[in-house]
């Protein structure tokens, strides 16, 4: 069997002949370290950070992993044309007030790696939103490129899983807006707009995937990316959450059941408990990362409480492979108790981070291949 198969056979309660070995990906700077030890070239230290790519699966025969999940591709889901991105000001330190595309204004602190602070944004208000921003959220027939598809089903790598690409109903709206800016819309400010808002951006995105899945391309899963959560729960009320969204994951959830794709993914950090049921609800089944090493979420009591129907890909806490064997070990323990409830595919919870041990990520695939299922 090959990556593709075992993934999709146990995300589908089948039985497979041993446990893929998936991952979520690298960051850049873990990249870079390596390659100062001498585990890896500078050349691919510099092209294996892309998901999908081929230098990212050569590292990944390097270590050991079967495939990366979350892989997806799809239209152009996004701002369209995004704002220029310029640089505002330098303050005498050297940080700089940056105005990003999405017409965010950050602060980048030099030598600083990081998610850069909000220091300001432009959508505040009906006439900023009607001028700069819905021009950028109408779908047009440019978001798709039809040649990329065109060729798809047979050019494709069929080893792998290879979702199509669902955007986000809240989680781009929250970069969009900052936080802040989202919290004072639907709560203090213009609460309509804001419900206006996240319609307008969710009907292009269905347009978007409509256009997509109209090629003919066949696609393993849909994939959602949504970050609206941290460390204590969402980021706005889960009776709010459900109703500005709910009907948005039907529908375009609906759009994928027509054209055979069952399996709905969606990356989600943060502690995502009470969005759950709004997900579940509305076709989303597959939960990722799961963040349990750095927040403490659990796929446990989700099952526990919603049964079979729900499917995970990840949960295994990455910290451990900046540790040692024994840690390691801890977590392969616990991978293989969830492993056997089935519908489960062990996964970092997140991409792996700097202080990553190399030797580590190796021993670590080698066992996660051992667990039957």
């Amino acid at each position: 069997m090959n990556a593709r198969e075992r993934c999709l056979n146990i995300l589908h309660y089948k039985n497979v002949d041993r446990m893929p070995a998936v991952h979520f990906g690298y960051w850049k700077e873990l990249l870079e370290e390596w390659a100062e030890q001498g585990h890896i070239s500078k050349e691919l230290a510099n092209t294996a950070v892309v998901d999908g790519s081929v230098a990212q699966k050569e590292l990944d025969k390097i270590l050991g992993w079967d495939c990366v999940w979350g892989y997806s591709v799809g239209a152009r889901l996004g701002l369209m044309p995004t704002f220029e991105r310029k640089v505002l000001e330098t303050l005498p330190d050297g940080t700089q007030r940056v105005q990003t595309g999405t017409g965010v204004i950050e602060r980048i602190k030099p030598g600083i790696v990081s998610i850069p602070s909000e220091d300001d944004y432009l959508l505040k208000d009906r006439e900023i939103f009607e001028t700069l921003y819905l021009p950028k959220m109408q779908y047009t027939p440019e978001r798709l490129n039809a040649e990329f598809f065109k060729n798809f089903n047979e050019t494709r790598d069929k080893t792998v899983p290879i979702g199509i690409s669902l955007g986000s109903v809240m989680g781009h709206l929250r970069d969009i807006c900052t936080v802040v800016g989202m919290s004072y819309l639907m709560y203090d400010e213009d609460e309509d707009l804001f419900a206006e808002i996240v319609d307008t951006y969710a009907e292009m995105q269905y347009k978007c995937v409509e256009a997509t899945l109209a090629t003919g391309a066949e696609f393993d899963f849909g994939h959602y990316w949504e970050d609206i959560c941290f460390k204590n729960g969402p980021l706005l009320s889960p009776e709010l959450f459900d109703e500005l969204c709910a009907k948005h994951y039907k529908r375009r959830n609906e759009l994928c059941h027509k054209y055979g794709i069952d399996i709905i993914s969606l990356d989600c950090d943060g502690v995502t408990e009470k969005l759950i049921e709004t997900w579940l609800t509305n076709g989303v089944n597959v939960m990722f990362p799961i963040e349990v090493g750095t927040w403490g979420d659990q796929f446990e009591p989700a099952r526990k409480k919603y049964g079979e129907s729900i499917l995970g890909v990840g949960g295994m806490d990455k910290t451990a492979l900046r540790k040692d064997k024994a840690a390691v070990d801890a977590e392969i323990e616990r991978m293989k108790r969830l492993a056997s409830m089935g519908g489960f595919v062990p996964c970092p919870d997140h991409r792996l981070m700097p202080g990553t041990k190399f030797e580590l990520v190796q021993y670590y695939t080698e066992e996660i291949k051992k667990i039957k299922v």
